[in-house]
């Protein structure tokens, strides 16, 4: 299906002509020289329709290229999954606040785990100390690691693993390029994300083995279309390794899961959900031959942007998360975060966690926005800047695939330095006040109110230390020497590691212990990066 509008466009040239541009040209006209997105797109003073080929470009909702949305009903069926990023201090302590947000109406769970954590060290290394507990809640775990622990509790409580269902993140790449949570070198590091593949392909085959994240990409500085760009090379990065691997690319293409980021330009992040969806559904039928529809659906999950958040008038940031709530609604999240008011400052306070939720439940029930389905969709405005991200993010995995890849790409700094210079602008246009954060570089108060904050009670650590020596000292030290010469041998081999970490866990073997084994085998990446130089 085609349409055709000459004529429109050419009675838009004339208004342009004879109209807008007459009026813009006096003095004091206009607020601004030059209207542009995060990403660069020129913004016209006005859009129309324009010639295009209806089936390639938007389809139908839940049919290639899924531009309009994975599901046909979407949330007529039922609403995106409010799943709230929790996590701080103890088990108990976040058990806790899990149940508070459940109790509240939360239909989903999400982890926050603490620094030592994700970086693979027990409570009581030296490398933990002062880290313990802050960020994110201590359960030992990394990615392939906590599959199997939650595999092991699943089981223990009778739950055989292919029932098991839910989402590890599992995404290095995004590491290497934004946030530095890596451990282990890139080759290594990609080896263990495609034996959870094939792990979860065979085992847990309702389990998402990879979160393919742009959240951070995004919250480290990158535009729109970077954040498209980069989160898609990852993605091809990983489905391409794990097909050298011999695995079926419908065989687990279909529980790749993404996570993006929702920043304040409401209209370029709509459009830039849409054009992801619609860029990632062509890459996995003619890159890959995906043969099965649901291989081609971008399943994501959105927070709202935690780098928009300000210090100063901290109220001002529910107005900011909610308006960026409503983008992701608008541009088809499967699943929703939003953050607390509070958090430039600290971890959400229960009542800032609470209005967050409430945030989102006004949104599904309130606005109406939920019964329609892609509401948006035919906007002349929207669909233009859809076509502009997506030619834009193109153009960067053209440039990526020419270095050989995005773990090439990594290697060469390309992505860290585009971010950087796009970070470094979109600062430079806040220091110069043009653009403008409400609060900060304009419409700033003085004599603020001191804002009551969360704090991380800083006797836990010792208590987490006690529980975890007792931990160990309740064990066969016999089983877990065992295990961990076996997971040593694998991964020194050609073995899938995540069948072994499972037996590892299952004899009590703790976070550092696994990772400080796999350590042996496979090195550090800082490490090996300062033996090179």
């Amino acid at each position: 299906m085609a349409t055709s509008n000459g004529k429109i466009v050419a009675a838009l040239q004339a208004f342009l002509h004879d109209v807008y541009e007459k009026a813009a040209k006096k003095p004091g006209a206009l607020r601004q020289g030059s209207f542009k997105t995060t990403s660069g797109v020129d913004l016209e003073p006005l859009y129309v329709p324009r010639d295009f080929d209806y089936d390639e470009k938007l389809g139908f909702p839940g049919q290639y290229p899924f531009t309009r949305g994975i599901q046909p009903t979407m949330y007529r069926g039922r609403f995106w999954t409010m799943r709230q990023y929790a996590g701080f201090g103890t088990a108990e302590e976040t058990n806790a606040r899990f149940h508070y947000l459940l109790k509240s109406g939360q239909t989903g769970l999400s982890t926050a785990f603490d620094l030592p954590t994700q970086m693979g060290h027990d409570s009581d290394s030296p490398r933990a100390r002062g880290e313990v507990g802050r960020v994110g809640v201590t359960i030992n775990a990394t990615a392939a690691t906590l599959l199997a622990l939650y595999q092991a509790v699943g089981e223990a409580h009778g739950t055989p693993a292919r029932e098991l269902s839910g989402t590890v993140q599992n995404d290095v790449l995004k590491e290497y390029i934004a946030r530095g949570t890596y451990i282990y070198p890139p080759g290594a590091s990609m080896r263990i994300i495609t034996d959870v593949f094939a792990y979860c392909a065979e085992v847990m085959p309702k389990w998402n083995p990879i979160s393919i994240s742009g959240y951070h990409i995004r919250e480290a500085g990158s535009t729109a279309a970077q954040e498209i760009a980069f989160t898609l090379a990852d993605g091809i990065a990983y489905v391409d390794a794990a097909v050298r691997r011999g695995l079926d690319v419908d065989a687990f293409a279909g529980r790749l899961s993404f996570f993006f980021n929702v920043h304040n330009n409401f209209l370029e992040e709509v459009a830039k959900f849409r054009a992801a969806r619609r860029l990632w559904a062509r890459t996995m039928r003619e890159r890959f031959h995906a043969k099965d529809p649901r291989s081609c659906t971008l399943r994501f999950h959105a927070q709202t942007a935690g780098s928009t958040l300000t210090a100063q008038q901290p109220d001002n940031n529910v107005v900011r998360v909610a308006l960026q709530a409503f983008a992701a609604v608008m541009g088809g999240c499967q699943s929703l975060h939003t953050n607390g008011r509070d958090e430039a400052l600290a971890l959400p306070t229960e009542t800032s966690a609470r209005l967050a939720l409430r945030t989102q439940q006004i949104v599904a029930n309130e606005s109406g926005a939920a019964d329609i389905v892609d509401p948006l969709g035919g906007s002349y405005a929207l669909e233009s800047l859809t076509d502009a991200l997506e030619e834009r993010a193109i153009s960067y995995l053209t440039r990526i695939d020419e270095m050989g890849g995005m773990v090439e790409a990594i290697a060469r700094g390309y992505p860290q330095r585009e971010i950087d210079e796009a970070a470094y602008q979109y600062q430079r246009e806040i220091e110069e006040k043009k653009r403008v954060i409400v609060g900060v570089n304009q419409f700033a108060s003085e004599g603020e109110a001191p804002f009551d904050t969360m704090q991380v009670d800083p006797a836990l650590e010792e208590r987490q230390v006690k529980k975890l020596r007792a931990f160990r000292a309740s064990r066969s030290q016999d089983a877990v020497t065992r295990s961990l010469s076996e997971l040593r041998r694998g991964a020194e081999g050609s073995a899938n590691v995540v069948p072994l970490i499972v037996s590892a866990v299952k004899s009590k073997t703790t976070l550092g212990e696994i990772a400080n084994a796999l350590r042996e085998v496979f090195g550090e990446h800082g490490k090996e990066r300062a033996a090179k130089s």
